[in-house]
């Protein structure tokens, strides 16, 4: 049986999409089972209470995402 995870939004950064659903593609600051904050890429639902699959950065990992993407597409 899979762990129930806690999750709390600390802060909504952006909505890149938003599905014929209603399910936005953001990304948020969280904290996963009360660990450290972390940005997350995901998509969720408006009431914010059920959440797809996503990806977890830490702050250094974002950075270096940011410069991986600066590089691919310069000042677009």
């Amino acid at each position: 049986m899979a762990k129930d995870l806690e999750n709390k939004i600390i802060r909504e950064i952006g909505t890149l999409s938003t599905s014929s659903g209603g399910w936005d593609k953001m990304l948020t600051l969280n904290s996963w089972n009360g660990a450290e904050q972390k940005y997350d890429l995901r998509s969720w639902n408006i009431d914010r209470d059920r959440c797809g699959k996503g990806v977890t950065m830490t702050k250094d990992e974002l950075v270096a995402l940011y410069k991986i993407l600066q590089t691919e597409f310069g000042d677009c």
